[in-house]
């Protein structure tokens, strides 16, 4: 008996739905497959005033990020060279004192005259 009820409930002759076979962006009445956006664009541009006041605006928040971003670099370098230097209990970058494990060259040697 199910069966019957169910078949009874089905279209006999399936037509195909125009909005399903609608293309994107296509002239169908329906927004089933437009995008729909949370901020949708100006229907037309604003006077340059507007634009001019929030070009200044975006170049301010690009100014104030970029510069937190070269003081947090600069913050955390400073950071990891004290670390460094707490670690190893002196300067942690070798150029900045001399080699002590090295020997001390004679003053005889033929390497001693060319340093000179």
């Amino acid at each position: 008996m199910s069966d019957d009820h169910h078949r009874q409930n089905q279209p006999t002759n399936p037509q195909q739905n125009p909005r399903v076979r609608g293309e994107i962006g296509g002239s169908s009445s329906t927004n089933h497959f437009k995008p729909n956006y949370p901020n949708p664009p100006d229907i037309s541009n604003p006077d340059a005033a507007t634009l001019r006041e929030q070009w200044k605006y975006a170049i301010r928040q690009y100014s104030k990020w970029y510069s937190h971003a070269w003081g947090t670099a600069i913050l955390a370098g400073v950071s990891f060279f004290a670390l460094g230097w707490v670690i190893k209990g002196g300067n942690p970058i070798p150029s900045f004192h001399q080699n002590d494990d090295a020997p001390p060259v004679p003053p005889d040697s033929p390497d001693a005259n060319q340093t000179r």
